[in-house]
């Protein structure tokens, strides 16, 4: 058993190892490319857009959205194949978010390769992503083996996601910009829930369902437990980011200090903190240092506060509330124990 599985995770792990190669091929057929009409552009538009997304895409990732998708089809006794526009049209939304961040985050690395952005520049990598988007949209409205219903309430929904998921970045962003502090944890916890709950797993969940042709109850339930599920997978992705494996993370440990990101973490501690430790912790988020004993030190100040530990406990309880849903509706045993195995695999993962 690897260090990133325990028994409680072993079935989800298992579970996208089992579909990533299913998914793969699906992918690896997505991208678009210039059409022969182009004639003398279409070399350049290979080069300047289609090869560059298909490239991205093939870059890897744990697949774990577009798996959901899948899992979502077969929660509700269909099958896996009906689902897999579906997970090429919520991984090529991925693919959109992760070039568009990079550049709103300056980063450098994605994947253990330069950022778009970085190898082929800001314009091309911008242009690329805008693409991701439309191939998104597209993947569904191209799936003829689904009835036309179907799609277009697929499409409502990844319509839907994309928007919520704007409005999680907009705060994200727009809170470092303008340096506010007078963020609440229940304003992080909105944030969040819009920036990462619904793509990351309510969503594609609830369109795998939905292409299986399932209940009301069915999809509301998934729908319920993708949100807590979602939310929690984001807090373990800021305890990870703050004090999981260095050596694992490389350059983007601790990077949400240096970003000056209002995490659940931050937000805590600046509001459980006698008043010159908050002003410390509030200056080295925002002085974007990289220095290893300035970054510790913040880390040092959030355990003092108990920051650490409530969004740990946080994580857990929405992993547990993320279950309880699952008894609201009826759904096959070997999907309800990967559905279970997920919420624990989200708050249990060390990378």
């Amino acid at each position: 058993m690897s260090d990133t599985q325990t028994p409680n995770t072993a079935a989800f792990v298992s579970y996208l190892a089992e579909k990533r190669p299913l998914i793969e091929s699906r992918l690896a057929g997505a991208c678009p490319h210039a059409a022969a009409a182009d004639g003398t552009c279409a070399d350049d538009l290979e080069r300047y857009l289609y090869r560059p997304l298909e490239r991205f895409c093939a870059s890897g990732g744990k697949r774990t959205r577009p798996a959901l998708c899948l899992l979502g089809a077969e929660a509700v006794g269909g099958s896996a194949e009906s689902a897999l526009s579906a997970a090429v049209a919520v991984e090529t939304f991925q693919s959109a978010a992760l070039i568009h961040d990079d550049i709103a985050d300056e980063g450098e690395l994605r994947r253990g390769v330069p950022c778009l952005h970085v190898s082929d520049g800001i314009g091309i990598a911008t242009n690329v992503g805008d693409l991701a988007l439309v191939v998104s949209t597209q993947a569904i409205r191209d799936d003829e083996a689904l009835d036309a219903g179907v799609r277009l309430r697929l499409i409502d929904e990844l319509i839907g996601m994309e928007r919520r998921t704007l409005e999680g970045q907009a705060l994200d962003l727009g809170w470092v910009r303008d340096g506010r502090w007078d963020i609440t944890v229940d304003d992080y916890l909105y944030m969040a829930s819009h920036k990462t709950a619904y793509y990351s797993a309510a969503v594609p969940l609830v369109m795998g369902a939905i292409c299986a042709g399932a209940s009301e109850g069915q999809i509301e339930a998934l729908r319920s437990f993708g949100m807590a599920a979602g939310l929690a997978f984001q807090l373990q992705d800021d305890l990870l980011n703050l004090v999981g494996d260095a050596e694992a993370q490389g350059k983007d440990f601790r990077s949400d200090i240096t970003e000056g990101k209002r995490t659940m973490a931050a937000v805590w501690a600046v509001g459980h903190l006698p008043e010159k430790s908050a002003d410390e912790l509030v200056e080295l988020f925002s002085a974007k240092t990289t220095d290893a004993a300035s970054l510790a030190r913040a880390v040092e100040l959030m355990e003092e506060s108990g920051a650490i530990e409530r969004v740990r406990e946080r994580a857990r309880e929405l992993a547990d509330e993320a279950k309880g849903h699952l008894a609201s509706a009826d759904f096959s045993p070997s999907a309800r124990r990967t559905l279970t195995s997920m919420a624990d695999f989200f708050v249990e993962r060390l990378g």
